[in-house]
């Protein structure tokens, strides 16, 4: 039985997974008409869950015979992952009511898909990134299918689960090769173990290609763009952030921490990776036509720039992609807010020409959008020029120029399409069919991102000095 105070380390999880657990059997008792009630405690459990986290801090707590530990990485990244579903719980508010999909699963769905990152931020076993992979994974799969009566959503949630299932086959063959390899699946074994052992090698490979398909990482991306397109459009923003956020924690945990022995071998491969991702990414994205499509590809390219500080091993590498994660959250969820606000015959108004005319109808609207697009791009002064200024730097400092000169040309290159959105609402005449909708909801979450993008800009250094606690991972 564990004791006292290994729940006392656990308390974030536990308040997550009791919320979600009395959530679910709560909404049993509600009419379909009062469901929208339920969004308040989960609105309190995920700021209990914060609060907590905030007070344990990066204590390097190791409980459950190691297989668990709180430490830096754990506290920030948690932190992350409840700041996303912070966020899109305030911008799923009238989108859920309007087209008649609240429900107590929604919320409860949201909370388990959040204690998955949270696990994976925390783990120090290869079970535990499985289990956390599979709880983060397995809501996803069903929010993308949430909209039962759309056949994009249904679709979308068919193939995300298929693709997701192949990918977890090769993250559990993996597993069992280091097994072999190590005897353990214990993360602080793996340094004993040969670095040229076959075993080893190929299991790391195989626990790579699982974490890129979560983190739409080229060539394990081609799910991102269709599921993307085919979800409810906050679930597609909250699929933006959260599976990125723990599919790169626990990268941290096994490139840079568990198997740093191995560096000269996965660090090449890491940066092709990172390379690919980044121009395909940006490429990609110049043809697209719906916002949905053009924010996947954005998606695909910035997990490239976050495979830069992984890639680079070194400690400003691992609280840059902390950073960066943070900023992301922020920029992504800021644009979806927009998009959210923007409806077609009371439907999703996905297309970039919708938003023509938008800055007549709305000028606050358009300035909110420009300033994600502009973050997103990284132009300054926003979150998004500091995190890339901090992933191009552990780039140099590392000896990988290459990536650093081919990010901030692929940052150059997205300048086109994040302004051109912008453009977009600043010309032509607005659709008559084409209508502004908002509630407080998401005006406050709409807010809170913006807030958090201009800030981070101009004063990033309370958040680095946040961050810097994920360094003790590479120690």
């Amino acid at each position: 039985m564990p004791d006292a105070s290994e729940l006392r380390a656990l308390a974030p999880e536990l308040i997550v997974a009791g919320a979600a657990l009395v959530i679910l059997l709560w909404a049993t008792g509600l009419s379909p008409a009062r469901q929208h009630l339920l969004r308040w405690p989960t609105l309190a459990a995920l700021l209990a869950a914060l609060l907590v986290a905030s007070r344990l801090g990066g204590q390097a707590l190791v409980v459950f015979n190691g297989l668990y530990i709180r430490d830096g990485l754990t506290f920030v990244l948690q932190s992350a992952a409840l700041l996303a579903a912070l966020l899109t719980l305030a911008l799923a508010g009238g989108y859920v009511a309007r087209t008649r999909l609240e429900a107590g699963e929604f919320y409860v769905l949201l909370l388990i898909a959040a204690l998955g990152a949270m696990v994976m931020a925390g783990s120090r076993d290869l079970l535990m990134v499985f289990l956390g992979l599979e709880t983060l994974s397995l809501p996803l799969y069903v929010l993308a299918a949430f909209a039962r009566a759309d056949l994009r959503s249904q679709e979308a949630g068919l193939k995300y689960f298929l693709l997701g299932a192949f990918s977890t086959a090769f993250f559990l063959y993996g597993i069992a090769l280091i097994y072999g390899a190590t005897g353990s699946t214990a993360l602080v074994r793996f340094a004993a173990a040969s670095p040229d052992g076959a075993l080893l090698r190929a299991g790391a490979a195989l626990l790579l290609i699982g974490l890129a398909f979560k983190a739409a990482i080229v060539p394990f991306h081609a799910w991102a763009p269709d599921v993307y397109e085919g979800a409810p459009l906050p679930v597609t923003a909250y699929m933006a952030v959260i599976a990125k956020i723990g599919a790169f924690a626990a990268l941290l945990r096994l490139f840079p921490g568990a198997l740093a022995a191995l560096a000269g071998q996965w660090r090449e491969i890491l940066v092709w990776l990172s390379l690919l991702t980044m121009v395909l990414g940006t490429l990609a994205a110049l043809r697209q036509t719906g916002v949905k499509r053009l924010l996947a590809y954005s998606s695909i390219a910035h997990a490239g720039f976050l495979l830069i500080g992984v890639a680079a091993g070194t400690d400003r590498g691992a609280w840059g992609v902390a950073f960066y994660l943070l900023s992301y959250t922020l920029m992504t969820l800021g644009a979806f807010a927009v998009a959210l606000h923007v409806t077609r015959n009371g439907a999703e108004a996905d297309a970039i020409s919708d938003l023509a005319g938008l800055a007549s109808r709305s000028p606050a609207l358009a300035a909110a959008m420009v300033v994600c697009m502009v973050s997103l791009a990284g132009l300054p002064p926003t979150a998004g020029f500091v995190a890339k200024f901090y992933l191009f730097s552990a780039a140099l400092e590392a000896d990988l120029t290459v990536l650093a000169v081919v990010g901030v040309l692929a940052s150059a290159v997205s300048i086109y399409f994040y302004l051109r959105v912008a453009y977009t609402m600043f010309v032509g005449a607005p659709a008559p069919e084409v209508a502004v909708v908002g509630d407080r909801w998401l005006g406050v979450g709409l807010l809170a991102a913006l807030a958090g993008i201009v800030v981070l800009g101009v004063y990033p250094a309370p958040l680095t000095a946040f961050v810097q606690q994920v360094a003790q991972v590479l120690r």
